[in-house]
């Protein structure tokens, strides 16, 4: 008796069905991936720099509840508020430098109550354990805008020579450009000087 062909399976077709499948969902799968928020982040302190003798008038108690709610100075305050309530503080200018000099740049209303001067000014900010990470961002954003704004102010009134006129964001968009520049570096921490940013976190409140 003949034997019987048992009849082969081709399997080449489907090997072509699971690639196709294979690219189509590597094609259409979405992938969680870590995003970040971007923030200029507070400048390095001088680590030679001697630790200050600091009065409480000097510092700026910036504190946000579990809540997401704003203190400033033990006053209810809004998002919108921090940044000329910062300006007013820096700028006060009611006093003398460590150095004891007189901040004759400084146009603020020189009150007893407030800051000495730009370089004895701190901001501590105060977050509790519950705080939105969107509102501490907020908050450190504004108080960042202030130094901007008054570093602009300065350079644009008191650089001379080439860069005189020029706002500090214009010095740091120049230094972005050139880094081996000296001059550019020179005039930046300057404007540094007159406004130096002292921003300091305080220990999160439970």
């Amino acid at each position: 008796m003949a034997k019987r062909d048992i009849p082969e399976i081709n399997a080449g077709s489907m090997a072509d069905i699971a690639f196709l499948l294979l690219i189509f969902f590597l094609v259409t799968t979405t992938m969680d991936t870590d995003s970040g928020v971007f923030r200029k982040l507070p400048e390095k302190p001088d680590p030679n720099a001697p630790k200050p003798d600091v009065k409480q008038r000097n510092i700026f108690e910036v504190n946000i509840n579990r809540f997401d709610e704003l203190l400033i100075e033990d006053e209810p305050a809004k998002i919108t508020d921090v940044r000329q309530m910062a300006i007013d503080f820096i700028d006060n200018g009611a006093g003398r430098s460590a150095e004891g000099k007189i901040c004759d740049y400084c146009e603020g209303a020189k009150e007893e109550s407030s800051s000495e001067h730009p370089a004895k000014a701190i901001i501590s900010v105060q977050t509790a354990q519950t705080t939105s990470y969107g509102m501490y961002i907020s908050v450190q954003n504004e108080l960042l805008a202030a130094y901007t704004e008054l570093r602009n102010r300065y350079a644009r009134k008191y650089l001379t020579g080439k860069y005189r006129g020029l706002s500090y964001e214009d010095l740091l968009k120049i230094q972005k450009a050139d880094k081996e520049n000296l001059d550019v570096k020179a005039a930046i921490e300057k404007v540094k000087k007159a406004y130096p940013e002292i921003l300091a976190d305080a220990k999160p409140i439970k």
